[in-house]
């Protein structure tokens, strides 16, 4: 009975110990110069999304990997300015659907619908706020975006039937 007592405090710690893993870094490298996001939408009805842009200073020797925003994971596009990195992330929010559904009154028949993906997001963040997963010596750290600025929505016209 003794045994169970302790292998369930070790347990406990464990646990316990591993919650401190997802800290944010409080001052990273790098520094980030400007962060806006824009909503888009257009080209066909529908289709719409969200681009996070970010400037950042003193980051060119750490490789960059996924944005967290607005509930949303995706991975980032980064591209090398002068002395500056523009980190870009694509979110998509749109509704259209999937064309190749089937529904039959046979279940076996809509075996071959592919299920949705449901993300787990990891983080409480404000609509403003983001995150940004970055790999220094091989170990993931995050950092918090505090006041992305919303920049002018965009939208692009559908093009013309032929």
């Amino acid at each position: 009975m003794k045994i169970m007592k302790i292998i369930f405090i070790l347990t406990i710690l464990l646990g316990f110990s591993q919650c401190g893993s997802n800290k944010f870094v409080k001052n990273p490298s790098f520094k980030i110069e400007k962060a806006t996001y824009n909503k888009w939408s257009g080209g066909q009805p529908g289709v719409s999304g969200v681009k996070l842009e970010l400037q950042l200073v003193n980051a060119l020797q750490i490789e960059f990997d996924s944005l967290y925003f607005q509930k949303k994971i995706t991975k980032v596009e980064t591209r090398k300015i002068n002395n500056m990195l523009q980190i870009i992330g694509h979110f998509s929010t749109s509704n259209r659907k999937n064309k190749d559904l089937i529904l039959d009154a046979n279940p076996i028949k809509e075996l071959k619908n592919t299920p949705p993906v449901v993300h787990n997001f990891p983080f409480d963040l404000k609509e403003n706020e983001a995150i940004l997963s970055f790999k220094k010596n091989n170990k993931t750290h995050y950092y918090k975006i505090k006041e992305v600025k919303q920049t002018q929505p965009s939208f692009f016209p559908s093009t013309k039937q032929k």
